[in-house]
């Protein structure tokens, strides 16, 4: 039922504005405020943006020649995933897309993400006339700018659709590195499962919400027209419905050869959403982070700081610093 547009809906949009506010605005003035989008990535698509995240992250590994490094995994992967997001996106969108217009948008969603940082970590909603608020609202502007430029023709709902696609997989990304530093089996795992349990682990997206459009019944409780549900995949990736349990420990613990079992499905927890308003990039960002977990794993990592969970914008690992001899990697 959750899952339901005619029962509930998001209460926010990645902004922190109200969706149902600017929704009955627009009843008033006429006027189209950004939607969610059904810009599912195809197979083609999510091959394109592997090959560019594999040679834009080629490229960020080269400054290591010597093969040693503290790596933050959070700046390692900033650009191969959002050159490689942007790719995915636009090149159904745009004849002919270049890669100087791939750049100018890629990190106009970077800007627009670190625009977004202040609003989402705000304990209260930021007002209009704030400086947090001015500032995002200017990013987004020129974002959306620089996508009507390069042709696309609804710049809004493709905005939120890179941003939500680039900020997910470089902070799962940023986790993996960080729970592979501190396995004792990482060269072990298969790259899939480390994927899943790092989406499991720590879900960069841990709670979302859904507001109820009408009354309804939700597993025998009455939920009334205006209430907001809360769904957490965090939680959810503890159930043992959910997850098999392994002898090496808990479900808080990361181990990715759970996943060898077959008699539960990964990403029954949900970590892309589900319904209308499911992750459109998932199969886009789960093939980045196999990718980059095949690569990891035949790394020699081990943790490079303590790491402290940051809960202000979903769960990210601060500081995402992991130290590497980086077997394998580009000359």
């Amino acid at each position: 039922m959750l899952t339901d547009p005619r029962c509930f809906d998001f209460p926010l949009d990645v902004s922190r504005r109200p969706t149902r506010r600017l929704r009955a605005v627009d009843r008033e003035r006429g006027t189209r405020s950004p939607r969610p989008t059904s810009l599912h990535t195809t197979a083609a698509q999510v091959a394109h943006g592997r090959a560019v995240f594999s040679a834009c992250l080629d490229e960020e590994l080269r400054a290591f020649p010597d093969g040693s490094a503290d790596l933050d995994g959070a700046l390692l992967l900033r650009r191969p995933v959002s050159r490689a997001t942007t790719s995915a996106v636009l090149t159904p969108l745009i004849d002919d897309l270049d890669e100087p217009t791939r750049d100018v948008v890629a990190d106009g969603t970077l800007r627009w993400i670190d625009a977004l940082a202040p609003v989402i970590g705000s304990r209260r909603n930021p007002s209009r006339w704030s400086s947090a608020r001015r500032a995002e609202d200017r990013a987004r502007r020129e974002l959306e700018r620089e996508l009507a430029a390069a042709g696309v023709d609804d710049p809004a709902a493709v905005a939120t659709v890179l941003a939500a696609g680039i900020q997910v997989p470089v902070a799962a990304g940023a986790w993996l590195l960080v729970h592979l530093a501190g396995a004792p089996a990482a060269a072990s795992y298969e790259p899939a499962h480390v994927a899943w349990e790092t989406l499991r682990v720590t879900p960069p997206t841990w709670m979302t919400a859904r507001v109820a459009l009408a009354d309804s019944v939700l597993a025998g409780q009455t939920i009334r027209a205006g209430e907001v549900v809360l769904v957490s995949p965090l939680l959810l990736g503890q159930l043992p419905d959910l997850v098999p349990a392994v002898p090496a420990g808990p479900l808080d613990t990361f181990d990715p050869d759970r996943w060898r079992r077959d008699d539960v499905r990964p990403g029954a927890w949900l970590p892309f959403g589900a319904g209308p308003h499911a992750c459109p990039g998932r199969s886009l960002g789960l093939a980045l982070l196999t990718d980059l977990a095949a690569r990891a794993t035949s790394w020699d990592l081990e943790p490079a700081a303590g790491t402290v969970l940051d809960q202000s914008r979903g769960l990210f690992p601060v500081p995402a610093v992991v130290r590497a001899r980086l077997t394998g990697a580009p000359a």
